[in-house]
């Protein structure tokens, strides 16, 4: 068994139930004992992707926001962990040695401070740049294409109010949810997302009340699954184009062609499909992750925070 001696390092790493070394002095105690949350801390500075979804490139945006925004920085990681990680407060209290009130109110208080700053990472860049990133499976057939679209949902508490049940339930879920339509560049860069909406509202009608038809330029393409059919005539308003898998009729047999087509825009709108997992991360925002009523009001922002640190990161094609 190993046993440290007095010329040991004081510096040397400790266990997360202790120090490793045996020396009863206090003083060589008091070296190498460090609180849980300075341990704590000390594993986020060196993995923060892993535990706040920020590249480590990327870790002085914690600095800036601190000076820039006013917020504490302790207080900013703590918000990430929470949205990462999905711990509850009690836990994070120990993980941090603070108080379960001062956690929550630090979350409850950067929510929106951190989705304000997020938010500008979130654009349409101009078609110029979306091409000079275009993946090679666009280049040949669908190099016109500028965003891709599609909805995601997650899992709510059951709201006493009958008529938000109603509103909230969906369909396709089997439980209360709320929705949100996200556009990417086909490179899987985020450049649109939604507000939420509750999870019986239509895919036509989310895409009608949010700015979407604002946001894309004239004559743009825009590439979506079979359920956005609808938005056809929305998109004449910008005489832009829907890019989607032919329409299956029960009585009529597709043909090889539009096999064909159906397949391969299916593997290209997988993109979007991509970024939406990489959404799922966050375990607040994980499909069943069932947020409670009293964080619904956070959850437009949270999604935010979540696609701005996304944009961040390594892209999703990397073909490009």
């Amino acid at each position: 068994m190993y046993i440290s001696s007095s010329e040991d390092s004081p510096n040397q790493s400790p266990s997360l139930f202790g120090t490793s070394n045996f020396d009863s002095s206090s003083s060589a105690q008091q070296d190498t004992e460090k609180s849980v949350r300075e341990h704590m801390l000390k594993i986020i500075r060196k993995k923060p992707k892993l535990f706040l979804g920020l590249p480590k490139s990327f870790w002085w945006i914690i600095n800036f926001l601190a000076q820039d925004c006013r917020c504490v920085a302790l207080h900013v990681i703590i918000t990430l962990f929470k949205l990462k990680n999905n711990d509850s407060f009690a836990r994070m209290s120990e993980q941090f040695e603070m108080a379960r009130s001062t956690i929550r109110l630090a979350f409850e208080k950067n929510v929106a401070t951190l989705s304000t700053y997020f938010q500008n990472c979130i654009y349409l860049p101009p078609l110029a740049h979306i091409k000079k990133n275009l993946p090679l499976a666009f280049k040949i057939r669908y190099f016109n294409v500028q965003c891709i679209i599609d909805c995601f949902e997650i899992q709510i508490e059951k709201a006493r109010d009958p008529d938000k049940q109603a509103g909230t339930w969906s369909q396709y879920k089997s439980c209360n949810t709320m929705k949100y339509l996200i556009g990417c560049t086909p490179a899987g860069y985020i450049a649109f997302l939604s507000k939420g909406y509750g999870g019986r509202t239509s895919d036509k009608a989310i895409t009608e009340k949010s700015n979407f038809i604002d946001v894309i330029p004239l004559n743009a393409v825009v590439m979506a699954d079979r359920g956005f059919k609808e938005i056809e005539s929305l998109l004449s308003v910008k005489n832009a184009k829907l890019l989607r898998p032919p329409s299956v009729y029960a009585n009529k047999k597709m043909t090889k062609q539009e096999v064909l087509e159906t397949k391969v825009i299916a593997s290209l709108r997988v993109h979007v499909e991509r970024v939406i997992r990489r959404v799922r991360e966050f375990h607040m925002l994980k499909p069943h992750a069932v947020v409670n009523s009293k964080h619904i009001k956070y959850l437009d922002d949270l999604v935010i925070i979540a696609c701005g640190l996304i944009n961040l990161q390594n892209p999703i094609i990397k073909d490009c």
